[in-house]
């Protein structure tokens, strides 16, 4: 049985970012001015700033963030974290998806618009050299339509070079994070052979962030990031979002024409668009609520002596002229997920001690006869989990009857060092009756307060 073939796609309604043959467009957004542009460059600014400073600022002795390849440590903000604590980072990663899930269900792609990292280097960096180089869109557009002269060439490679420096220049403070700035800086003096790992970390992320940067662009967002169709199942119709006011703006018209709403068709939302989609289509997962729109219709409306927000940021419910509430169940449970991970990592991080100690048994036979008494040797292992040298004192509590032969009474660690102390605890046959439990402190003698107690077991014939 056969019948009418439909299409698959509604060329109408499909993507202006992604068009409906799957070429890419060249995308030259304008350049736009207003209350969002300023403090979206403001939260760029900080945000990159803060960046590139975090190597630099020295809290503790080292980096505020550092990530140190060759010790596999982790200092951050003054705390020292090693491998054994790796199982931390699991709350706190949890904890910062839960707060991007709570962020989106109330505020929608804000993420995306201010503070991802690609949105903040393109729009923030590579797009402002772009426009002081080539000029504005127009100018660009011609450009890049007209024939390859000289001068095109040349501008085009300034360009090209420029993003190259900074691709440059961005790897080798994101290369900082992870081999100190001192450490980074004495390399960079040497021949690139003395530190191949390094150089070859360095070099495959400037030629990854030129790639992106210079070429890929808003095809990072538009194909390759899954947030933005993530985005349909944790928004609902009371989550903020950059959107048009259909019931204000349509039907479309020129300035004066009988009937028209506010919309002059002017397409300046589409002109400044980063991703090249129309606004006024809806929602769309290519859109990055990134607020160009927003600026450039107050701007056009504001010249047209109308007011502005025909294009605001509100709700689904807020556009169709319903009250908006904040709070709601879907709100509501992604901000309970947040508060728990973020309670259980910072518990589970203040409850964390400097250091560590094991009681293990030494290797061979779980205790030795010798005569008439039973002896059990065993290993204390203490690790320093500071920034800084520090000397730990070993105290074993007495037994009735248990002597105890202790060689090292004190051990002296530098940063992030470990060792092992032996301990021989003998006890007459004639008083032992059974395994029994066998208890340690370990103090610090700068911190006499905070000692770490370890338990182990006196074994014995039965």
């Amino acid at each position: 049985m056969s019948g009418p073939s439909l299409p698959l796609y509604d060329k109408e309604l499909y993507s202006d970012a992604m068009p409906f043959d799957g070429h890419r467009r060249d995308i030259e957004p304008a350049d736009v001015h207003g209350r969002f542009h300023t403090a979206r460059r403001l939260v760029f600014a900080a945000l990159i700033a803060l960046w590139v400073a975090l190597p630099w600022i020295s809290v503790g002795g080292h980096p505020a963030v550092f990530i140190d390849i060759d010790r596999r440590t982790l200092y951050l903000f003054g705390g020292t974290f090693n491998a054994q604590d790796g199982w931390m980072l699991f709350f706190l990663v949890t904890g910062l998806a839960f707060s991007v899930l709570f962020s989106t269900a109330l505020l929608g792609r804000a993420w995306c618009g201010w503070t991802c990292p690609q949105t903040v280097f393109l729009e923030g960096v590579y797009r402002r050299v772009e426009r002081w180089i080539e000029g504005p869109r127009e100018k660009r557009l011609r450009r890049n339509a007209g024939p390859a002269t000289a001068s095109k060439l040349a501008v085009k490679g300034l360009s090209h070079a420029a993003y190259a420096l900074l691709s440059f220049l961005i790897a080798h403070v994101f290369l900082a994070y992870f081999v100190s700035l001192p450490k980074e800086l004495e390399m960079v003096r040497h021949n690139p052979a003395a530190h191949p790992e390094a150089f070859a970390w360095a070099t495959a992320v400037t030629v990854a962030l030129y790639l992106n940067f210079a070429w890929f662009r808003e095809q990072l967002c538009v194909v390759v990031c899954p947030y933005g169709r993530l985005q349909s199942v944790l928004i609902d119709g009371q989550s903020l979002f950059v959107g048009y006011d259909a019931k204000r703006g349509e039907p479309r018209g020129k300035k004066g024409a009988e009937g028209a709403g506010d919309c002059v068709d002017c397409k300046r939302c589409i002109a400044v668009c980063p991703t090249g989609v129309d606004i006024r289509k809806g929602v769309q997962l290519e859109c990055l609520a990134c607020t160009a729109c927003i600026d450039a219709c107050d701007d056009v409306m504001a010249r047209l002596g109308r007011p502005r927000g025909l294009i605001r940021y509100d709700s689904q419910d807020g556009l169709a002229g319903k009250a908006r509430r904040i709070l709601r169940p879907r709100v509501a449970f992604y901000a309970v997920l947040m508060l728990i991970g973020a309670t259980v990592a910072v518990v589970t991080t203040s409850r964390r001690t400097d250091f560590e100690a094991n009681l293990l048994r030494l290797q061979g036979a779980s205790f030795t006869l010798s005569g008439d008494d039973v002896r059990d040797s065993l290993d204390l292992h203490v690790v320093n989990k500071v920034a800084r040298a520090r000397s730990f004192k070993i105290e074993v509590e007495p037994v009735d009857g248990m002597q105890v032969v202790l060689p090292l009474s004190t051990v002296s660690l530098p940063s992030l060092g470990n060792a092992h102390a032996p301990l021989f605890l003998t006890m007459p046959r004639s008083r032992f009756h059974g395994a029994f439990k066998v208890h340690v402190a370990i103090v610090a003698e700068d911190e006499p307060a905070r000692a770490v107690n370890v338990v182990g077991t006196f074994l014995g014939p039965t």
